[in-house]
């Protein structure tokens, strides 16, 4: 994460920008980076005008949010506001990665048979046919919302705004990453490529809910890797960090989350583990860098 540590501490030698964040920073790189591929997908993608508008909207809130003499409860909203963004920055992905743009799944689908010498994702629930299992991992992928969110929102209860801050880069690093993969190679996945599951898989209250999100929500070629499972992974490494039985509590639904994404047929099986291997790399990147206890809050 030198990179992000580099980017910090040039901006900061610019005048007016001494309040800007690691994430800030972070965040300022990635809207730039958006907001040109926006531009060259204009003539085809009329839409992504709009991302253009949106993003000109974050430089007015990073600024307000950014005003020295922030009371406490300011300083914790100017912490945390990159977690409420991500809603919206997924949706951005929709707008810039249409239907009509090439994906990449027979790519992925290669390295599926390479791995697991099948389309694991497709043939999984028919080879282990379960209710019970499906009704449990369609439960657990929606349990991605509690893990990234829940360790945040404890520490902005707490006021412990140090850890909070390393927190959320941690996550939005993760999700940044993704989202240029997403941007530059994008995969649609299984939800998108197979015929849904049975009826019967699907006949369970967790996976119509998990169906309803998806169809109100679901951005097209964010497959590879699963972000999901990569935001998951690093949330629960870093809250393991802040406190480990904070870490053993999330590592359950994160596993279970990992085997859910492939089981249920919203993920190929080598989106899963290249989620596994970006969560994991970018949580132990930040564990190099060390916590200075002098650090303003």
């Amino acid at each position: 994460m030198a990179v992000v540590r580099l980017m910090s501490a040039r901006a900061r030698s610019i005048p007016g920008a001494r309040s800007l964040q690691a994430v800030d920073i972070l965040l300022l790189v990635y809207l730039a980076v958006v907001s040109v591929v926006a531009v060259i997908r204009l003539g085809n993608q009329p839409a992504t005008r709009w991302l253009l508008l949106a993003h000109g909207g974050f430089l007015l809130l990073l600024g307000l949010l950014s005003q020295p003499g922030l009371s406490r409860a300011g300083k914790t909203i100017r912490t945390i506001y990159p977690l409420f963004l991500l809603l919206a920055l997924y949706r951005e992905l929709d707008l810039l990665n249409s239907a009509t743009l090439p994906v990449y799944d027979h790519v992925v689908q290669g390295w599926e048979n390479l791995v697991f010498g099948r389309q694991i994702s497709r043939e999984w629930w028919q080879a282990a046919p379960s209710r019970f299992w499906s009704t449990l991992l369609h439960t657990a992928y929606l349990s991605y919302y509690f893990i990234v969110a829940v360790p945040g929102l404890y520490l902005a209860w707490r006021g412990n705004l140090v850890a909070l801050r390393r927190y959320v880069l941690v996550v939005m690093t993760t999700f940044v990453l993704c989202y240029l993969i997403f941007i530059f190679f994008p995969v649609a996945g299984p939800y998108y490529f197979f015929p849904r599951p049975a009826p019967w898989f699907t006949d369970n209250g967790p996976a119509r809910l998990v169906y309803r999100v998806l169809a109100s929500g679901s951005s097209f070629g964010a497959a590879f890797p699963s972000s999901h499972v990569a935001a998951a992974l690093a949330a629960t490494l870093a809250a393991s960090r802040i406190s480990p039985r904070a870490g053993l509590i999330l590592f359950i639904p994160t596993l279970l989350l990992t085997v859910g994404v492939v089981y249920c047929q919203m993920h190929y099986g080598v989106d899963a583990l290249a989620g596994l291997v970006v969560g994991a790399a970018v949580a132990w990147a930040f564990t190099r860098i060390p916590v200075r206890e002098n650090e303003k809050a």
